[in-house]
């Protein structure tokens, strides 16, 4: 089963089963994971779904579509070359993700 790894800004870090076609963000959301706000569910109008992604599961994820890469300048915390929206981030089979949250996400 997919599962992904939310890692907070304290080090604190907790892996949950995913669903094939959820969103990173949906599975945070449905498993009370700390640090993803969500506030506009999904829709990519508020970036309060920032993560940091790690280096080795890049290469499984397409690249930010230019929404996404626009509303990441939007988010408030600081801005990395692995941010990415969780909203936009697909769990695939044999996907296993580790994403770590920002300090904020407002």
């Amino acid at each position: 089963m997919p599962q992904v790894t939310y890692t907070d800004h304290t080090g604190a870090s907790r892996t949950v089963a995913a669903n094939v076609g959820d969103s990173v963000m949906e599975t945070a959301v449905r498993n009370g994971v700390p640090g993803i706000v969500a506030e506009c569910g999904g829709s990519l109008s508020c970036a309060t779904c920032h993560v940091y992604v790690d280096r080795a599961g890049l290469d499984q994820l397409p690249p930010p579509e230019e929404m996404e890469d626009e509303m990441l300048w939007g988010a408030a915390d600081e801005r990395r070359d692995t941010s990415r929206l969780s909203c936009q981030l697909k769990v695939t089979e044999g996907c296993d993700l580790h994403v770590t949250t920002p300090t904020t996400q407002v």
